[in-house]
């Protein structure tokens, strides 16, 4: 009902269209996650400025210090934040909060955080996130035993600070609420890290044969589709957008085969399949293109984009969500890049991705999410195992996900004859940084 009554309201940082009550005051979605963003990665920014910029949505990420700052001051509550951040704690009755300008200086300046840090802190599933059964709780799955219950204190601030940064892109953006369980995962993550010393070990033989299953499922063959254009020839955007379509068609044909051969086929429903592949399909597609089939998305289809000259017009109607969506596949180009993701774990994030309990319209709810436990324990066994000595490598896979749902999400809103344009410039400026040799943190 309050979100129905908010449908018109607009924003009380941004201006732009409000989506409900978020930490105690009417707001954007985009605003809300900025909040939580920040206090849960206790971000301590800077303005370059006189402390007063305009906020709106326009110009709202231009100055991140002037936005926190009016978040406070327009009375969003930082203590509601992970009640409000779990599925079913949402508390509507807390409103906006008033603080004194000493404290909101404290928060400002990151002052309140190394207080908070210096109190007692222990794993994610020991602060009462959540009352669910799960690993985290001491509930072991198969064969691999039960975490300790508490961590080192540094060990779970660096956890949790992933959990936070994970946990966030998905509250933070107007698609389902995912993976309810991350936090417990996280803190079985971090046991177990704390537990094994770096050095080589072996396989758990439950991993080894799960993993065997879901690269064989995946069909790592070069992509069909023509992608050869003769020497001189200007591609249209007409022909371009023709190309892309074919692209897909491929790659979605190749992920409903997909779907048949998965080790779990047999033990879920036909409706739950068709019900997940329709929801995640283009997370599936724009994960397979940033991994196995890269060298030809960034290699061939990179050289025909380069023959397509976009018009001033097309250039000058380029919208907003398509320059956000092509900074953020940048971005997540150049992570996975450097990672150098393995087909191994390709196929778990694939696997993890897919599973997904918390689509509407699934029958078996209870069984996707021990599914998807099941993987997310596969992945990171294997990931410690081959990679001993990067221990932040587990998560750091992992927060690909997220975003690249965040991506899908909002390329449903680009208009369909800029992704052209769009799909020219994010490769030419990934192929770009990869001849380079681009440090991919910048």
């Amino acid at each position: 009902l309050y979100n129905d009554q908010a449908e018109q309201r607009t924003c009380l940082i941004c201006g732009d269209r409000a989506t409900g009550l978020h930490y105690g005051i009417i707001s954007c979605e985009g605003c809300k996650g900025f909040f939580k963003r920040s206090i849960c990665n206790k971000r301590v920014y800077r303005c370059n400025r006189d402390r007063n910029c305009e906020m709106s949505r326009k110009q709202r990420n231009r100055c991140q210090y002037c936005r926190l700052l009016k978040c406070l001051q327009m009375g969003m509550n930082r203590k509601a934040i992970r009640e409000d951040g779990m599925p079913g704690g949402r508390n509507k009755s807390i409103g906006p909060v008033q603080i004194s300008d000493e404290e909101i200086e404290r928060i400002m300046s990151g002052q309140e955080f190394k207080e908070e840090a210096s109190l007692p802190d222990h794993s994610w599933s020991n602060n009462g996130d959540s009352d669910h059964s799960s690993p985290g709780n001491g509930v072991s799955e198969g064969n691999q035993p039960s975490p300790a219950s508490t961590l080192s204190s540094t060990r779970s601030m660096e956890m949790n600070g992933y959990v936070a940064a994970l946990r966030d892109q998905y509250m933070g953006t107007p698609v389902a609420q995912h993976y309810q369980f991350l936090p417990q995962l996280f803190s079985y993550a971090a046991a177990q890290s704390a537990l094994l010393p770096a050095q080589a070990r072996g396989l758990y033989p439950q991993s080894q044969t799960l993993i065997a299953q879901l690269v064989a499922a995946e069909d790592l063959a070069p992509l069909s589709t023509p992608m050869l254009i003769e020497d001189g020839y200007r591609v249209t955007q007409v022909e371009l957008f023709a190309l892309l379509c074919r692209l897909a068609d491929e790659l979605l044909f190749r992920q409903i085969s997909w779907v048949k051969k998965l080790p779990f086929f047999g033990e879920l429903s036909i409706e739950d399949y068709t019900c997940l592949l329709s929801a995640t399909w283009q997370e599936l597609l724009l994960l397979a293109c940033l991994t196995i089939y890269s060298a030809q998305v960034f290699g061939e289809l990179a050289d025909v984009t380069a023959k397509y000259k976009p018009s001033d017009d097309e250039l000058q109607g380029f919208s907003e969500d398509g320059m956000e969506v092509m900074e953020r596949l940048i971005y997540l180009f150049r992570k996975i890049h450097q990672l150098k993701i393995s087909n191994e774990e390709y196929a778990c994030m694939k696997a993890i991705n897919f599973l997904n309990q918390d689509i509407r319209g699934l029958s078996n709810v209870s069984h996707l999410e021990q599914l998807n436990k099941r993987y997310w324990y596969v992945c990171q066994d294997y990931t410690e195992y081959k990679y001993p000595h990067q221990p932040k490598r587990f998560p750091e896979v992992m927060m690909c996900l997220p975003e690249i749902r965040c991506i899908a999400g909002k390329l449903v809103n680009v208009p369909l004859e800029q992704l052209p344009l769009l799909f020219k410039a994010v490769l030419h400026s990934c192929k770009s940084s990869v001849s380079a040799g681009a440090d991919p943190d910048n």
